[in-house]
């Protein structure tokens, strides 16, 4: 009798053993599988990515049309509308930026060429001492000169990174289709496969939604904020097209890892040439100061106060996401930084509440 127990116990052990080894090695493959799956998506994340902020974002007139419309139809008239909202002015800026690119090269060589930095110190009896210092230990000509090749060069790197560029804004708009068309169907699968419960869940994709929500805003107003003072400044200094610029400034301020100061820089290094060096002082101090603190500290603050998270998690959200994911981490960086909590926050309500100190 005891044999027999001591029998059945050791069949029960080695029934034991092999179902932990096969839930071991389902878990394993499971896990390679889904790490593969990531490796193989991972080149098309950027545009993952922004096709799921438009998505968000122009959902709702979507629905409008999915009442007059056939789905697939919708589908393609919403992309259709989205491109023209998006891509059309974008262009038209390129092409504004990528002549005036052109012509401050010209300029900035053929002030080199010259000799109008010269005529320019001679005319400022202040600055007369520095011209022998200058002349003496600086070749401003050929300093002039190798940053004209050096923004030529930037825009020719500028034009083949512009080239993916194009093929991630095609993925983008592909995958906003089907996100569109079948975005129920997207969402059912998603709860079918989540490891969480329906309710948590669903609270994971309206934090999602939240925080898309809210980068979209702190952007457009620190956009709209930045495009408001550079244009101001413009004004006020004389420069031309004040309104124009500032529209440029306020949309490249929305392009992750680009800004405003690529349309005030260049402006401060016109005035230098001109001889107006205080005009591109207070140009220089204004877009290094005040414009750029707005990016750095109210666009956290802006974006923190909608997520529900300090500004300091927001910011490193930001930069972190930029230096970690690209220019798509400006979403996925704060997506993270704002379900981690909530996630951490499942997990505890599982464990049950706290037990007394």
């Amino acid at each position: 009798m005891h044999e027999d127990l001591e029998a059945a116990a050791l069949v029960d052990r080695e029934q034991k053993f092999s179902i932990d080894v096969f839930v071991l090695a389902r878990l394993a493959v499971t896990l390679v599988l889904i790490g593969a799956s990531l490796l193989v998506a991972a080149p098309f994340l950027a545009a993952l990515t922004w096709a799921l902020v438009l998505a968000v974002v122009f959902v709702a007139p979507h629905r409008f049309l999915e009442r007059l419309l056939p789905p697939s139809i919708a589908a393609g008239v919403s992309m259709l509308i989205v491109g023209l909202l998006v891509v059309g002015p974008l262009l038209l800026m390129i092409e504004r930026i990528v002549s005036e690119a052109a012509a401050g090269v010209a300029y900035v060589q053929k002030a080199a060429q010259e000799g109008d930095w010269q005529t320019m110190l001679i005319a400022h009896p202040w600055l007369a001492s520095l011209q022998h210092w200058i002349e003496g230990r600086v070749d401003l000509q050929a300093i002039f000169s190798q940053l004209g090749a050096f923004l030529t060069n930037l825009a020719a790197n500028l034009l083949r990174t512009s080239t993916g560029q194009v093929v991630t804004t095609l993925l983008a708009f592909y995958f906003l289709f089907f996100l569109l068309r079948d975005r129920a169907v997207t969402i059912q699968t998603l709860a079918q496969l989540s490891p969480f419960s329906n309710l948590e869940t669903g609270k994971i994709i309206v934090r999602v939604r939240d925080t898309i929500h809210a980068i979209i805003f702190g952007t457009l107003a620190i956009a709209a904020l930045q495009g408001l003072l550079g244009g101001f400044m413009f004004w006020a200094l004389g420069l031309n097209s004040p309104v124009l610029w500032g529209l440029i400034m306020g949309a490249l301020s929305i392009v992750p890892v680009l800004g405003s100061f690529v349309i005030w820089i260049p402006a401060t290094i016109y005035l230098l040439i001109e001889g107006r060096w205080i005009a591109a002082l207070i140009l220089g101090l204004w877009g290094g100061v005040v414009i750029a603190s707005i990016d750095n500290l109210v666009r956290p603050l802006l974006i923190g106060d909608s997520m529900r998270l300090h500004t300091v998690p927001a910011f490193i959200a930001m930069l972190g996401g930029l230096q970690l994911f690209g220019a798509s981490g400006i979403v996925l960086g704060p997506i993270v930084m704002a379900l981690t909590p909530l996630l951490l926050e499942f997990w505890r309500r599982r464990i049950g509440p706290d037990e007394p100190a």
